[in-house]
């Protein structure tokens, strides 16, 4: 995805594509919110009133209308909009121009119920609510039922009632909904090609059977070999799946190798509205363009050589993005910081100082990372004169002739590395 630079004066229109009842707005703030967050809550509902009486379309407005309304800055309200675009409550669309036109359609909340079955976001709002919570709200959303076992169903069918006619012709009235989806987590042929034949009827592996596994290979970060191993504990004796023993098995899964806890929704790599401008071809700019397009735990692994991290740095990294909230690009750095300046081993106490210092001072660029990183050495440096203590070793980015030729064949071999890792 391209960085497109959001302006005060970009024009808008919005587009509804629901009908947007109370019950719909508390879903959204029930059951969104403590997903995304109260800004895109806000965000949605202000663009919501933005349409006109028709609840159609909107007029024209300008960029700097939200800022006036929402009362933050245009940053704030790019991520609160991909947030949205996220759990598939808008959808965006742009013309470029002098000044850049935008399209925001505006999409139906699930109900309840395919909320609490959903894959993943009920997952989330369970790790992010806890159980307590969670359970009170899930009550409250369950419908009343009645028992009927002594009622007679006396409901008329469609043909006892109507009858077919050709004077009228109308078109389908298209979905309220996006639908989310996943890229491929999994390769789904070489699991077909990993069960014994005759094991499982493979009519069952259906669009929303591989939408399943798909969601909770993504949710719960598993690889085709362990997702091959789940789904043959969940073959049942006539060949299907049983897909509500494959959620609690995988979720089971990921409790044990994760202290009980699970997953939350984290940026994989760093968000478009903050990584560097295009067309930064420097060595320095390269560098950065690692940072930013890198998971931490692609990052990490790199590190290990290609192998997977131990669980211990593993859970450093989800403390980092998310029990502090600090973006990818910013917990790379971090991470080939501590590396460079502690022999290769990553201090939980020497990380969780830096990282709450730069928490503090609002770091969220790879860019404000490094920068942060150097002063902070040269700091160090002035204050240690001593010639006996010996020199700390520098990450390769710390090198302010990078564009020059005067850099020794080391740091040449690890810049080429640390670039060549990611082309």
């Amino acid at each position: 995805m391209k960085l497109i630079t959001l302006l005060p004066a970009d024009k808008y229109v919005v587009i509804n594509k629901t009908m947007l009842t109370d019950r719909e707005r508390k879903n959204i703030i029930s059951l969104y919110e403590p997903i995304i967050g109260f800004a895109a809550v806000s965000l949605y509902l202000t663009l919501w009133r933005d349409l006109d009486r028709l609840e159609i379309v909107s007029m024209d407005y300008n960029h700097h209308h939200l800022m006036t309304l929402l009362k933050c800055d245009l940053e704030n309200i790019k991520r609160a909009r991909c947030a949205l675009e996220g759990v598939g409550l808008i959808k965006t669309y742009i013309k470029t121009g002098e000044a850049n036109s935008y399209v925001y359609e505006l999409y139906s909340p699930m109900s309840p119920k395919e909320f609490f079955s959903h894959p993943i976001l009920s997952v989330v709002l369970y790790n992010n609510l806890g159980k307590y919570e969670y359970d009170l709200l899930k009550r409250e959303f369950q419908s009343f039922k009645i028992d009927l076992k002594d009622y007679e169903d006396i409901t008329s069918n469609l043909n006892d009632t109507y009858k077919s006619s050709n004077d009228v012709s109308f078109e389908a009235i298209g979905t309220n909904e996006i639908v989310l989806t996943v890229q491929d987590q999994v390769d789904f042929d070489l699991i077909l090609s990993s069960v014994p034949k005759g094991v499982l009827n493979e009519r069952s592996f259906n669009k929303k059977l591989k939408e399943l596994i798909n969601n909770l290979a993504f949710i719960y970060n598993l690889d085709t070999f362990k997702m091959t191993e789940l789904l043959r504990l969940v073959i049942n004796e006539k060949g299907y799946i049983d897909k509500e023993s494959l959620r609690k098995n995988a979720r089971k899964y990921y409790q044990y190798n994760n202290n009980g806890k699970l997953p939350t929704l984290v940026y994989r790599t760093q968000p478009e509205y903050l990584k560097n401008p295009l067309g930064d071809n420097s060595k320095r700019g390269k560098i950065i363009g690692v940072f930013e397009n890198t998971s931490p735990y692609d990052f990490l692994r790199s590190k290990y050589g290609g192998s997977n991290p131990t669980n211990r740095d593993l859970k450093l990294l989800e403390m980092l993005l998310i029990d502090l909230g600090l973006k990818p690009a910013v917990v790379n750095v971090l991470i080939d910081y501590v590396l460079k300046k502690n022999n290769n081993k990553l201090n939980v106490a020497f990380v969780e100082t830096i990282a709450g210092q730069w928490k503090r001072m609002k770091i969220e660029t790879a860019s404000d990372a490094m920068m942060v990183a150097e002063k902070e050495h040269k700091k160090y440096n002035k204050k240690t004169k001593d010639p006996k203590i010996q020199k700390a070793p520098e990450p390769v980015w710390f090198n302010e002739n990078l564009e020059k030729e005067n850099m020794s064949e080391e740091e040449e071999q690890e810049l080429e590395s640390i670039l060549n890792k990611y082309k």
